[in-house]
């Protein structure tokens, strides 16, 4: 897909991302990510995330305290929380907020700019690179996110696996929102989820099914 214009390659300060989740969720749109791991360096605009509020969001995994497997998510602000889920697939978030405060923003999808015949194959299954990063583990799986980048600081460049850079801001009036994906209960209808207006990438919107308990 190539290179953007006026793309920003300075990493994105800790300040940026010692905010209330709402306001950096938005403001990742069209970020840079740049994956540096084992098998090849896939880099990655930004076009649809997910914030999530910690102990004030049920659809947090920080609501009910800390764990082994969210500790990250309680530390500070600029760090990958990554998670595995479903048994198959990673995922991966960026940690915001004061430390302590526990909220995070899930990468949702992305255009990929640079390493796209890495990411194809590690996504084999992907029809066009359209679909690279079309949603939260597709991403992960194109970038060879993986459990051991957990905790990884995102704010210190080339030297760390994965780095957030400045990339090209989204203009807030390409920016949309809506209730976030697969997400029910008390968190079901919050307009939590942000992305780029028309962008191909973007990730079909799902609402929450339940899960059918065995007889």
């Amino acid at each position: 897909m190539g290179k953007i214009e006026n793309d920003d390659r300075t990493p994105l300060p800790r300040s940026f991302f010692d905010r209330p989740v709402l306001e950096v969720a938005p403001d990742l749109l069209g970020r840079t990510l740049v994956a540096a791991t084992p098998g090849g360096t896939v880099e990655l605009r930004l076009t649809e995330v997910e914030a999530y509020d910690g102990g004030n969001d049920p659809g947090s995994h920080a609501y009910r305290g800390p764990t082994a497997r969210n500790a990250v998510m309680f530390g500070p602000p600029g760090h990958a929380y990554v998670y595995f889920t479903y048994g198959m697939w990673f995922c991966m978030n960026v940690v915001c907020g004061p430390e302590g405060r526990a909220s995070g923003v899930l990468l949702r999808a992305g255009q990929v700019l640079s390493g796209e015949e890495t990411a194809r194959k590690r996504r084999l299954s992907a029809r066009n690179d359209k679909e690279l990063a079309k949603g939260p583990a597709r991403l992960a799986t194109a970038l060879g996110i993986e459990r051991s980048l957990d905790g990884v600081d995102l704010c210190v460049g080339p030297q760390s696996p994965l780095a957030l850079l400045a990339g090209v801001p989204v203009p807030a009036d390409q920016v949309r929102s809506g209730p976030r994906t697969g997400v029910g209960g008390g968190g079901a209808h919050q307009p939590w989820r942000y992305w780029v207006d028309g962008d191909p990438t973007v990730s079909p919107y799902r609402a929450h099914v339940p899960r059918k308990r065995r007889s």
